[in-house]
């Protein structure tokens, strides 16, 4: 399969650098680009991208309303992808991106293989967050590994590791997808992954949820 991918940055250079970047990928094909948060909810609207990779700061329309507006423009989970690529890592400026419905939260000096596993992953419905983020996230970054999960936490992950889509753990716990997306980030955050995947078996594997039957 085919990954479609739109990119969004104000910097001409930035956006040559990362189609270059992904030009050697049979499987990823860039099929747009913008220079700002309007012009990119328009074209993210008329490509139907899998994924947009959206820079945050941006005159005009910014990453953040342009993730709304493509987020918001689409049924839940069936929409692009929107993945983060800045270089601001400060708490607010990721837990507004991760409100506004972006799926990832990358640095702009991350190395090429890690950026193309995060665009598949991303693709797949998968969220992709940068390990210093995550601890950026949670004003942690010199704390102690193995931090101590949350009940709420703990109840999301099961419900991930059972097959849940984001939407309907919301549902199930009658919470807000965003919360949603906010357990599950400091969840990766304290077990030191960036993947729900890694999250499940990571919290598997230390006792923190029943292995599968």
């Amino acid at each position: 399969m085919t990954v479609t991918v739109l990119i969004v940055d104000d910097h001409p250079v930035v956006r040559e650098g990362m189609r270059g970047m992904l030009a050697g990928e049979p499987d990823i094909d860039v099929v747009g680009e913008a220079g700002d948060g309007a012009e990119a909810a328009e074209l993210a609207s008329s490509l139907q991208p899998d994924v947009v990779l959206m820079d945050l700061r941006m005159p005009g329309t910014d990453g953040v309303e342009a993730t709304k507006l493509i987020v918001g423009a689409s049924e839940p989970g069936r929409g692009p992808a929107v993945v983060v690529v800045t270089t601001y890592d400060t708490d607010l400026d990721i837990l507004r991106a991760v409100e506004a419905g972006a799926r990832g939260y990358l640095l702009k000096d991350t190395p090429r293989a890690d950026l193309i596993r995060a665009i598949r992953a991303a693709a797949g419905g998968a969220t992709v967050l940068a390990p210093v983020v995550a601890a950026k996230l949670l004003g942690r970054g010199n704390a102690p590994a193995h931090q101590e999960l949350t009940a709420r936490e703990l109840e999301v992950l099961g419900l991930v590791a059972i097959g849940k889509t984001n939407s309907e753990i919301g549902e199930a716990l009658y919470i807000g997808e965003a919360t949603v997306k906010t357990h599950l980030l400091h969840a990766f955050a304290k077990l030191g992954v960036d993947d729900r995947t890694a999250a499940v078996t990571t919290a598997i594997a230390r006792g923190l949820l029943p292995a599968p039957k």
